[in-house]
């Protein structure tokens, strides 16, 4: 996706990452987790991700159970937001060229000012990251 990919009245960009067929389960119990430790449940939010997860199944019925809408984005959308990761994993780095798919897509998603407020966290296959504008 290019161009304005920031869902609209999102607040917070949740950054999902996950391996080849990670279970839904395991992406929303992550991304409940990341919602509690950004203290941020009920804020409106969307899911981001990389466009190499379109035929994950478990994402799919992740987005469905959590209620939120997903953002699928492109490479060149990822790559300047992953300057701002703040981990790295060498299998991604390998893969996608990005430090972080969580991070990337949490910080792409939120916009250029973006910052993280949960930086990437993983379980059960699945990766996760919030970002959103720090509140001055």
């Amino acid at each position: 996706m290019r161009g304005d990919h920031q869902a609209s009245k999102t607040t917070v960009a949740i950054g999902i990452g996950c391996k080849r067929g990670c279970t839904s389960e395991a992406i929303v119990a992550l991304v409940e987790r990341a919602i509690a430790a950004a203290a941020c449940a009920g804020t409106p939010a969307a899911l981001f991700t990389h466009e190499a997860k379109k035929s994950e199944a478990g994402l799919a019925c992740a987005t469905e159970a959590l209620g939120l809408p997903l953002v699928f984005l492109d490479g060149q959308v990822l790559r300047p937001a992953s300057l701002r990761a703040a981990t790295n994993s060498p299998t991604v780095i390998a893969m996608f060229g990005l430090p972080s798919i969580a991070e990337a897509a949490a910080l792409a998603g939120a916009g250029p000012s973006s910052v993280l407020l949960v930086a990437r966290m993983s379980n059960g296959g699945a990766s996760c990251a919030i970002a959103g504008k720090r509140e001055p």
